[in-house]
């Protein structure tokens, strides 16, 4: 049996690293924005990585080992020697910025130079017509060793490189979007280089952090839809495809499965399940695992070919360098011409992406270019956009980068405003490969981070237009894209945190304001630290602060990084909902509220609740949830739901193993215990995702229960709940904080109150000391009993005196139980 010989052509490699001079040469058509999108735990961030090491970004040797296992080890050998032969390094092309910049060592830089760099003019000079042996459709996977792989401590590849914070790393999820540009060859390309710039964001998962998916969605055209292909769709799959499929700027959202290569896989149940809920075509869902770098390439290529490159502002000519093979001169005579006959041509307009705060730099901030050039000692103002009503917004609005928003010279219907004068002095430009490459300026169609001087990201919030200082006046009569995502979101819940000691407020402050630069997502107020004022603990907890989080998870994360980053343990108080309370008229006199005083507000703080006497309804906040389960749990999942007062329950089957429940609940049962709940009955398989109601509040009969120490209220113990199942959650909690609460010298008594009324008590008893015995074995003497009664009585003096004045300490485990 005779060997068959295949012939391929081969170009030398090319990475964004390696050939910066090409940035120059790509137009707008050549450039492909795109994002992952899924539920927690999909893959998102190790196939981002898996994506990045293929484009080159992570090295030369790293990349030859991705190239592997799609073309097979001599496709790499013959890579390696084209890429050698004829190849030239510049350091110039790889300036690390300053600050937390990355920082080549010298073994990447040894690996790289020895393997070859190519050059623009290298990388246009023809083709190597190589003959080798070796089957190109394989799939087969090999165990590669990579000298320059990741390890963790325990030997295990770390490929989660997109994930850079302490909890990210912890807990193996994403909190923050982070971005990524590469270069990749395809046939797609219309500049000479053959070469598509691809501007790639990784998205977090988890529906506390959804400001960030749709912050990262608005700058994109296509969104790369991931599912697990051994847990298949689940809740916040859906809730993230509908985002996507709700803007206008996307053009095309593309299903892929993940970790294909786990033994429980069912990659074909999933893909006919995912085809008949999402109406994809189940031969268009691409196989991957970032584990065995299968797949990888091939969601390359569905980007380049499907995703829409964005589209230039109505008032650009454009003012790209990118020119076809054969009309280069003429492309670049014609370009030249539109440069001197319209005044709009080149004309700086910038998007903010994102913001974060680092401490020696300052903000940074990560722009999408849509028109212009921004270079370096470029003097740039910010535009804000007007914060439009409600019925204002259903107009044609689009997402930054889609070229499709309005403009006008009528100053009445302009959508961006300079609020200030302000202007300031661009220090740094370069792009983000995740790490940061100092290049000196950015061009259309490109993302990459701006260093200006701010120090607040508030100043640049994500959705605001960077324009030339000098080009102010013009700007705003021109295009820009309207965008409504950057007003801040609102908070679901509210907490007050205060410090472990009395006098380290201060410092606690300090901590939460530096960490709400990087966090937008949190909504602080300052309080007086007065027994009566809000979040305030009285004599247990002291001054503190009121915090608006995004959820639960949300919560967990604040604690988390409030010790990593500044080693603090702080006390969170438990979580508290909005309310809303209509007042209603008294018929006593005395309990008549001002004339003035408003008949409808939203309480945050559990302090302000309506006292006993006023009369008044309540509504509370409801949410729509969605459980994606096993079938075999559905009765268990249903009783929880109706446990939980939820109402309007329908189920759906996804296919033969996985149901969809859908109902509406109150956010105060979700918020409290439900996910711990749905996990227990479910056996962890279950997943739920919420979003608000229409209407959001629903009036229902609910009470304040107060929490009782000694006969001393502790508000931040406070809860509402259901009056029917009033007396119920008041002994739980009762019975939890006898179990948390140390014991002291004195008597702890634990009361719950809910309407005027004890419904619920539970007792600590106090240390006591044998004051009969005088020391050692030697006890009080005498032949009458009232020595010994005198004794027992004036320590059960000293007693009541401590549990009137001593002071409970209460412990993060308190708060937890409630």
């Amino acid at each position: 049996m005779t060997k068959t010989t295949t012939k391929t052509k081969i170009k030398p490699i090319i990475s964004i690293i390696q050939n910066m001079d090409l940035l120059d040469d790509i137009p707008l058509e050549d450039v492909r924005n795109f994002c992952f999108i899924a539920h927690v735990d999909h893959g998102k961030s190790s196939l981002a990585s898996r994506v990045l090491e293929l484009a080159g970004n992570l090295g030369v040797q790293q990349q030859l080992t991705a190239m592997e296992h799609v073309h097979g080890t001599a496709a790499v050998a013959v890579y390696g020697t084209a890429t050698a032969t004829s190849n030239r390094y510049n350091d110039s092309n790889v300036n690390d910025s300053d600050g937390n910049g990355y920082k080549y060592n010298n073994d990447d830089i040894t690996d790289a130079s020895s393997s070859g760099r190519v050059s623009a003019s290298s990388a246009s000079t023809g083709e190597d017509e190589i003959d080798f042996n070796h089957n190109q459709n394989s799939n087969t996977i090999t165990n590669v060793n990579n000298t320059n792989t990741n390890n963790n401590t325990n030997g295990k590849e770390q490929i989660e490189l997109l994930d850079t914070l302490a909890v990210e790393k912890e807990r193996g999820i994403t909190v923050k979007a982070s971005a990524a540009s590469m270069l990749y060859t395809h046939p797609t390309a219309k500049n000479k280089h053959g070469v598509l710039l691809l501007n790639m964001v990784d998205t977090p998962g988890h529906v506390d952090f959804s400001t960030e998916v749709i912050r990262s969605l608005s700058s994109v055209q296509g969104a790369v839809l991931l599912f697990d292909s051994a847990q298949g769709v689940q809740a916040q799959t859906l809730s993230v495809y509908e985002k996507a499929n709700s803007m206008v700027n996307i053009g095309v959202v593309l299903p892929v499965l993940t970790k294909v290569d786990l033994p429980s896989s069912r990659a074909l149940d999933v893909a006919l399940s995912v085809s008949e809920l999402f109406d994809f075509d189940p031969d268009e869902v691409i196989l991957t695992s970032a584990r065995s770098r299968k797949g990888i390439a091939e969601v390359l290529d569905a980007v380049c070919y499907h995703v829409p490159p964005p589209k230039e502002l109505p008032d650009d000519n454009g003012n790209d360098n990118g020119n076809d093979n054969n009309n280069s001169d003429k492309d670049n005579s014609s370009s030249s011409s539109r440069s001197s006959s319209n005044s709009n041509d080149k004309v700086l307009r910038a998007q903010v992406v994102d913001s974060w705060f680092e401490p020696l730099r300052g903000v940074v901030c990560l722009v999408q270019i849509l028109s212009g050039e921004l270079t370096e000692s470029n003097r740039i103002t910010i535009l804000e956009p007007l914060v439009k009503k409600k019925n204002d917004e259903a107009g044609t609005g689009t997402g930054p980068g889609t070229g499709t928003g309005g403009s006008s010279n009528d100053s009445d219907t302009r959508n961006y405003i300079s609020k200030n004068k302000e202007h300031y002095s661009v220090q740094d430009v370069g792009l983000v490969l995740p790490h940061r490459i100092r290049t000196g300026r950015l061009r259309r169609g490109q993302m990459g981070y701006v260093i200006v001087g701010l120090r607040d990201p508030r100043q640049a919030r994500p959705g605001t237009i960077m324009v030339l200082h000098k080009d102010l006046s013009r700007v705003l009569d021109m295009s820009l894209p309207e965008t409504h995502t950057t007003s801040s979101s609102q908070s679901v819940l509210y907490a007050s945190v205060h410090p472990l000691e009395g006098e380290g407020f201060d410092e606690l402050s300090n901590a939460i304001d530096r960490l709400a630069l990087n966090d937008t997502g949190l909504e602080i107020q300052r309080t007086s630290g007065a027994s009566n004022s809000d979040g305030s603990g009285g004599p247990y907890l002291g001054p503190g602060l009121r915090v608006g989080f995004q959820g639960l998870l949300h919560v967990e994360v604040f604690q988390q990084r409030l010790f990593d980053e500044f080693g603090l343990e702080a006390v969170v108080t438990p979580p508290k909902v909005p309310y809303r309370i209509t007042y209603l008229e008294s018929k006593s006199t005395h309990k008549q509220r001002p004339s003035d005083a408003p008949t409808t507000e939203v309480i945050e703080d559990l302090s302000k609740w309506p006292g006993q006497g006023i009369r008044f309804k309540v509504e509370e906040p409801v949410v729509d949830i969605r459980i994606m389960a096993p079938m075999e749990y559905a009765g268990n999942i249903m009783d929880l739901i109706k446990r939980k007062r939820g109402t309007g329950m329908t189920t759906k089957t996804i296919d033969e193993l996985t149901w969809l429940f859908k109902a509406q609940m109150p956010w105060g049962e979700v918020v409290t215990d439900f996910h711990d709940e749905l996990k227990n009955v479910s056996a962890g398989y279950a997943s739920f995702d919420s979003r608000e109601s229409n209407p959001p509040f629903v009036e229902a009969s609910l009470s304040k229960v107060d929490i009782m120490l000694n006969g001393e209220v502790v508000e931040p113990l406070a809860f509402v709940c259901h009056k029917e199942s009033a007396q119920a959650h008041g002994r739980v909690v009762c019975k939890k904080l006898q179990t948390v609460l140390p014991r002291q010298q004195f008597v702890t008594v634990i009361q719950a109150k809910a309407d005027s009324k004890i419904i619920a008590s539970e007792r600590i008893r106090s240390y006591r000391k044998d004051v009969l015995t005088t020391g050692g074995s030697k006890s009080v003497g005498g032949g009458d009993i009232t020595r010994k009664k005198k004794l027992l009585e004036k320590q059960k003096r000293g007693k009541k005196r401590q549990q009137s004045s001593g002071k409970v300490t209460l412990s993060q485990a308190a708060f937890n139980s409630v």
